[in-house]
């Protein structure tokens, strides 16, 4: 069975939403896809969310020393 990376998570997330979009699929099967497709948006939050936190950013003090803060997203996006 393949490894179950973020990547393949993601592929197989947006083939869902493909599925799902068509509209082909029995009402059962559009469930079980709904279901499935919420499970790995959270796992893949998780994942993202985890990745975040271990993100620094390295900062230079008055002193000249680098030094570790904590990744700000909000504040990199400005």
């Amino acid at each position: 069975m393949a490894e179950k990376t973020f990547e393949n998570q993601m592929e197989r997330l947006e083939e869902i939403v493909r599925l799902l979009e068509k509209g082909e699929a029995p009402l059962n099967e559009s469930m079980k896809l709904f279901e499935e497709g919420t499970k790995l948006s959270a796992a893949l939050g998780r994942l993202l969310d985890k990745a975040e936190q271990k993100v620094t950013v390295m900062q230079e003090t008055a002193q000249g020393e680098l030094t570790e803060q904590p990744f700000d997203a909000e504040e990199a996006a400005k």
